[in-house]
């Protein structure tokens, strides 16, 4: 699972040269939920991880608005790369 992840982030960072941009850190956060979520559906009880991730879905949801308002095809091509909002 996370040489997946890590061909994601190369993949991501070769297309965005700027790492501090929006797309890039939302691509990251993406990644890092995502494994997460797998930990956690081995371990329920783990509330701390629990915690951060809701923490890590918030910072997310906060970089999306963001990009949604600064430029909405910017965010509708994010959103299609990386699977979110069915």
């Amino acid at each position: 699972m996370s040489k997946e992840i890590e061909k994601k982030e190369v993949e991501a960072k070769s297309s965005i040269t700027n790492v501090g941009s929006s797309e890039y850190q939302i691509s990251v956060f993406t990644n890092k939920i995502k494994n997460l979520t797998d930990h956690l559906k081995i371990n329920k009880k783990d509330h701390n991880t629990r915690r951060g991730l809701m923490k890590l879905v918030g910072k997310r949801k906060k970089l999306l608005s963001y990009l949604k308002k600064k430029s909405v095809s910017r965010y509708d091509s994010i959103v299609k790369s990386l699977g979110l909002r069915r």
